[in-house]
């Protein structure tokens, strides 16, 4: 018997495969772990007419219940129960055809990091940085192309790769953490082995490796280890909906309904609408779920039970390997909302107080509330999804600083926006954006202004909510108005050899560069320290005279906070504050360090935003 590594992937789990019969290809959950609040598995194994043999087990506390096939005779899908006493160890799998034993492999179950179920998620006392990992920093121009990927390093086009991997994220943590972030969301960094545009993530092609471009599990593993020795925690980019096509499933298909239209390609109709209107068509609901996003984006059929399976322990076994600190899940409302619920309701009962963050983009806050958790739906959909992308406060913030002032435009927009919070079941957990990989940079959407910029940073930092930001923002990374995806996701300044400006060391940043670094990095380490901002509830005034006023607070700690779009200095009546200032006479302006006299009216400087605590 000699060693055979299966496809690149069993090297984790040291398996085994007899060389005279080695019909397995794949078998995934590469490993799994004892003392799991759920005590079924189900392993996928993939690998020549293994469909038609027999799985046998024997080690203490795991038992095989039951096993399934499909209209693949290359796939069996093995059930065991993993008792609460199992201990950790390696037990082999052995398939027979009647009493011939045909391969063998050794399968690993470990032990669970002390408290895993009880990790704490991202919260409102967090603030997320979204980084897009291949235009980030490139650590190591080794893995820049790849024997075993098809696209190789071209950075003469802006949808190429570029070479960021997860030795240069590892080597400017130090700047993460200053600048004041406690929670770092790379988008995906699982292999997307496609052909072209393979660098955004989008498109796997495995669900268990990383991309080689980026580096190993290992390295992976080791990025979140080194990430929580800063203070801060990983959340993972998770695609549940579709499938780059150059996944290996395309090569060899689990069943014929494990992809929605395999035969006759069908887009999406991204009228997510469908899915909660009374009177719609079933046609219009299902085009809009079951549709591919593009042709090279396979969509998956998480109707099919051992497939949804699959996915709901391809989650778990990242949170348990990697330690993962939450889950971002992309396109979410594209999937069956049935699966996403249970999903959702898996992963919480498995970790009780971790938090996952769906996108649902649209600025219809009826449909984002719907999704979140606790939410009572009318057609009576029990969602667990305990937070989602705010795209109605992301739209109403950009209106805001760029519209005039009306009765229901600018300010009055945002104000209106936030004053629905009363559909959300917990707006304190919706993640409030100035910016993400799909949008506009803010800075050109605000006619590059710097005033109106801060604007956005200070409210995306103070308003109710966990605020996210995407690298490159705090030193003005700039973008065409429209959608533009190459150009919004350039690579950030310092994170290649010989740039001549570097946002890590400040090389060869402009004045206006350094300010904005400067204010975002004040921002966010004062936020540290508020408990008002992070824990605190939220009372906003309608907006006056170009200015948008609100306070958060606690039983101790009151900060007031004002957005300003004055093109000149104004003089702003605290009167109607008083509620909240409560006659108290002084504040401190966390943004200059001056004290502020709260006992007239408060002098405001053209376009300037102020946050006071009292």
């Amino acid at each position: 018997m000699k060693k055979y590594f299966l496809i690149g992937v069993f090297w984790l789990l040291s398996s085994s495969v007899m060389a005279s019969e080695a019909v397995i290809k794949h078998l995934e959950p590469l490993n799994w772990w004892v003392g799991m609040q759920h005590p079924h598995l189900q392993l996928m194994v993939h690998g020549n007419n293994i469909g038609l043999l027999t799985p046998e087990i024997n080690y203490p506390g795991v038992s095989l219940t039951s096993t399934q096939t499909t209209d693949n005779k290359n796939f069996l899908f093995i059930n065991l129960t993993i008792a609460a006493t199992t201990k950790a160890g390696k037990f082999n799998i052995v398939f027979k055809s009647g009493d011939k034993l045909v391969a063998q492999v050794n399968y690993s179950l470990l032990e669970r990091e002390k408290k895993s179920a009880e990790r704490r998620g991202f919260d409102a006392r967090d603030v997320i940085y979204l980084i897009m990992p291949d235009r980030f920093a490139n650590g190591s121009v080794k893995n820049d192309s790849m024997a075993d990927q098809q696209e190789k390093l071209n950075r003469s086009i802006t949808g190429g790769r570029h070479g960021g991997d997860l030795k240069g994220m590892q080597e400017h943590l130090d700047y993460v953490a200053a600048m004041g972030f406690t929670m770092i969301w790379p988008t995906p960094l699982v292999e997307n082995n496609q052909e072209h545009y393979s660098y955004h993530g989008y498109s796997a092609t495995n669900h268990y490796k990383i991309d080689s471009r980026f580096g190993t599990n290992q390295d992976y593993k080791n990025y979140v280890a080194a990430v929580n020795r800063k203070g801060m925690g990983v959340i993972q980019d998770v695609v549940l909906n579709h499938i780059g096509s150059g996944h290996w499933w395309m090569q060899d298909m689990p069943a014929k309904d494990w992809i929605n239209y395999p035969d006759n390609y069908t887009q999406t109709t991204h009228r997510r609408m469908a899915i909660h209107d009374p009177h719609a068509a079933p046609e219009d609901a299902k085009q809009f779920t079951d549709g591919w996003f593009v042709p090279t984006m396979p969509d998956l059929n998480q109707r099919n039970p051992l497939l949804a399976t699959y996915l709901i322990q391809n989650s778990v076994w990242w949170i348990e390997y990697a330690n993962l600190s939450g889950i971002r899940e992309d396109t979410y409302s594209y999937s069956d909302k049935n699966f996403l619920s249970a999903w959702g309701k898996y992963l919480l009962e498995e970790y009780p107080h971790f938090n996952m963050v769906g996108e649902e983009w649209t600025g219809n806050q009826a449909i984002v509330a719907s999704w979140q958790k606790g939410k009572r739906n009318d057609n009576g959909y029990v969602s667990y999804l305990p937070s989602l992308m705010d795209f109605p406060v992301h739209d109403a913030m950009r209106a805001a600083l760029t519209e005039n002032e009306g009765w229901s435009t600018g300010f009055m927009k945002l104000y209106e926006t936030i004053a629905n919070d009363f559909l959300y079941a917990d707006p304190m957990n919706m993640v409030v954006f100035p910016e993400n990989h799909d949008t506009s940079r803010i800075f050109s959407a605000l006619d590059n202004n710097l005033d109106l910029f801060k604007n956005a940073m200070v409210l995306s930092a103070t308003t109710r909510g966990i605020p996210q930001f995407f690298y490159g923002s705090e030193v003005l990374a700039t973008s065409p108005k429209e959608r533009d995806d190459g150009a919004v996701r350039s690579d950030m300044p310092g994170g290649w050899a010989g740039d001549k400006i570097n946002a890590f060391t400040g090389k060869g940043l402009s004045a206006q560069q350094k300010d904005a670094q400067t204010f975002v990095k004040t921002l966010l380490n004062w936020r540290k320290t508020s408990d008002a901002i992070k824990t605190g509830k939220l009372m906003h005034f309608v907006p006056e005279k170009s200015t948008y006023v609100y306070f958060r607070y606690t039983d101790s700690k009151t900060v007031m906070v004002v957005l300003n779009k004055n093109a000149q200095d104004v003089q702003l009546d605290l009167a109607r504050y008083q509620i909240m200032l409560k006659a108290k006479t002084s504040g401190k302006n966390i943004l200059t360090g001056e004290n502020v006299d709260l006992s007239k009216p408060l002098n405001l400087k053209a376009m300037t935003p102020q946050i006071i605590e009292l």
